[in-house]
């Protein structure tokens, strides 16, 4: 196989293990991993539809087709100028605290980095959420990935939600080079302050994993990662250093298998789509369009667009083609 082709069978594998990610952990989104498992045991079967985690990773995309290694943060804005604030009609439904804050923030006028400043959610995982395409988009550098994530990230984050989208981008594009699961953890820390709280939490799951043999379905083991990067008594889950953690701990307990990383990070709990979100997104990075179940990519369809409109219509794989040729 060309490399082109076998980019596009990564990019698609990638984008695909988002969507299935994201629609496998929608329905456990803030629940603890006690009552995922009174209610469902294991979950393993993708009910319903994915969440803004897989239209944020289209529109993403979108820019990257247009703009290339270009981006910039201007463009960004630019961009939830023209597409996203003239289409909502009423409640930005669905979005998470930080792009909530930046569509505020430019209706006022502010350009980034101000945009990702003056609201309190900087450390928001809604930039980790839609880093995935900037890792496809690298193959191989995950230094530029991180960089271009970065662009899109100065909109709507700061700290360490820019950090958070940094890892996961600088992941993506290691696996897409056939790097190990190590490998790909490695090129994650590659890029972030080893000071950082994403960095500590990185080490902290790294440590746990090589304490000992563990299995996915072991509840010491989540209580054990619970305890190391969860934020206790803080009512809100999508915190960036805990969710990139979490499921960069999910991918490797699942030894880069995107059903094993997938089921064991929606296991979790807390920010169940977005941490399943990532773990598929690696993995399938890693994996390619095969190493998605065969029956949770039949359940994968177009997005509806509830969240950002722009998108509707759009199918993760049609968009995991563009940014191929792209490459």
């Amino acid at each position: 196989m060309n490399h082109r082709g076998s980019f596009q069978d990564h990019a698609r594998g990638c984008l695909l293990g988002l969507a299935a990610g994201d629609a496998l952990g929608a329905p456990a989104e803030n629940l603890t991993p006690a009552e995922i498992r009174r209610r469902w045991g294991t979950l393993t079967e993708i009910e319903g539809g994915g969440t803004d985690d897989t239209e944020y990773a289209i529109f993403a995309s979108s820019l990257l087709v247009r703009h290339g290694h270009a981006l910039t943060a201007a463009d960004v804005a630019a961009a939830y100028r023209s597409e996203v604030i003239p289409l909502m009609t009423g409640p930005m439904r669905g979005a998470g605290f930080s792009e909530l804050g930046t569509v505020q923030a430019l209706r006022r006028g502010l350009e980034p980095p101000l945009t990702g400043l003056v609201h309190s959610h900087g450390w928001s995982d809604g930039l980790a959420m839609r880093a995935a395409p900037y890792g496809i988009f690298c193959p191989g550098d995950p230094a530029e990935a991180a960089r271009l994530v970065e662009q899109d990230g100065l909109v709507s984050g700061s700290g360490e939600g820019i950090l958070g989208g940094r890892a996961v981008a600088a992941a993506v594009a290691s696996a897409m080079s056939g790097a190990s699961p190590r490998e790909v953890v490695q090129a994650a820390l590659s890029v972030i302050p080893p000071d950082s709280w994403t960095s500590r939490n990185l080490v902290r799951v790294c440590e746990i994993l090589g304490q000992a043999p563990y299995e996915s379905a072991d509840d010491v083991l989540t209580e054990a990662l619970h305890e190391a990067v969860v934020v206790k008594h803080y009512p809100w889950t999508d915190v960036a250093p805990e969710a990139v953690a979490l499921a960069l701990a999910a991918y490797l307990v699942g030894e880069g298998d995107v059903e094993r990383s997938v089921t064991f990070g929606v296991s979790l709990g807390r920010d169940a789509d977005t941490i399943g979100a990532i773990a598929g997104a690696v993995a399938g990075a890693g994996q390619g369009e095969s190493g998605v179940p065969r029956r949770w990519a039949e359940r994968i369809g177009p997005v509806t667009g509830k969240c950002l409109p722009v998108v509707a219509g759009r199918h993760v794989l049609d968009v995991a083609d563009e940014l191929a040729r792209g490459l």
